[in-house]
């Protein structure tokens, strides 16, 4: 039987106590104060976020394994300094590693990074290595952007993010290629900055050579790869252009999509575009995109629905929700395995 594994999850309900932890320390930063301590969060809080959210819309949508991370528009690597950064990006993580340990059988965690845009990777490396060997995440959300919509930092391509990537690669474990909020008013975070950002990284890594210094390193660009489907033509003209092998021996062995596309005709051209071992099942669900669909009367981020209606095999839909996550995320695969998930 095929499990239903969701790649791209979100603790976008966190406690109230953890968001006006982060605007206080915000706000103590500004004023060049300590920021409080950290509050207590029972067990109990952690559960009602859950059980009334994402736990009931994953039974309800007939789900069975989310990969859990930190809400993705709050990270604000831009706001304060490394210290702040590090502090928030560890808080963050330790709240979901404890909805892992509240429930294993349905979340695992993967972390937030402290890249502060005026500091080096060495933090973001130590946050990495404590989240994948004490904690038990199985990967990491790499903002290719941390400066909030400005696109300041070296594509990732250039050796700036090196050593992140020898650690990912020594790990075994992938990174999501995922921006926060916008600071830019030109740019709205999740219609344009998120759209853009993944659209601007594949195109980066096309430019580039990196999978031939890292050959194991591995890449889920969200959000149904931006608008890269979409033009797959253009890319594909680009790479003979610029000299470079056809994409599907120079990108997609390392390169891989999630399904976090609100709509079946937009799901439909993925899956007509791209080859099924480089789709991940994902909904962002309690993200984005949360309302319904006048059209269909069904929630936008419902996407299991959309792969059900894909007219493919039962071996590829199996890949796109099980089969590829298990062999993008090998740590995830051993856990499942130790679960009796053969």
């Amino acid at each position: 039987m095929t499990l239903v594994i969701d790649c791209h999850g979100h603790y976008t309900t966190a406690p109230d106590a953890h968001t006006a932890w982060r605007d206080a320390q915000k706000a103590a930063f500004k004023a060049g104060e300590a920021a409080p301590a950290y509050p207590a969060i029972s067990d109990d809080e952690i559960r009602e976020t859950i059980e009334k959210n994402q736990l009931r819309l994953i039974k309800e949508r007939k789900a069975d394994h989310t990969i859990f991370s930190p809400r993705a528009s709050t990270m604000a690597h831009h706001v304060g300094d490394q210290q702040v950064s590090e502090s928030w990006s560890i808080h963050c993580n330790n709240l979901i590693a404890r909805v892992v340990e509240l429930f294993p059988e349905t979340f695992t965690g993967v972390c937030q990074l402290p890249q502060n845009p005026q500091s080096d990777l060495s933090v973001s490396i130590k946050e990495l290595r404590r989240c994948v060997e004490e904690l038990g995440f199985i990967g990491c959300n790499l903002n290719p952007d941390p400066g909030g919509g400005h696109f300041t930092s070296p594509p990732l391509t250039h050796e700036y993010w090196f050593p992140m990537y020898e650690a990912m690669s020594e790990l075994d474990v992938p990174a999501m290629i995922h921006v926060s909020g916008s600071c830019n008013p030109a740019q709205h975070a999740t219609g344009a900055f998120y759209i853009a950002a993944d659209t601007i990284a594949f195109m980066q890594l096309l430019e580039g050579d990196l999978f031939a210094r890292f050959p194991n390193l591995r890449f889920i660009i969200p959000h149904g790869g931006g608008a890269v489907p979409y033009h797959w033509g253009r890319y594909r003209g680009l790479a003979d252009m610029l000299k470079k092998p056809a994409l599907d021996g120079h990108l997609m062995n390392n390169v891989f999509f999630d399904t976090c596309v609100y709509h079946q005709p937009g799901i439909n051209l993925l899956n007509e575009v791209i080859e099924t071992k480089n789709i991940l099942f994902g909904s962002e669900m309690v993200g984005a995109v949360r309302g319904i669909d006048p059209t269909t009367g069904q929630y936008f981020d419902d996407t299991k629905r959309y792969i059900d209606a894909l007219p493919v095999t039962d071996e590829q839909r199996h890949a796109i929700f099980e089969g590829n996550a298990r062999r993008v995320f090998p740590r995830l695969d051993a856990k499942l395995k130790a679960m009796g998930h053969v």
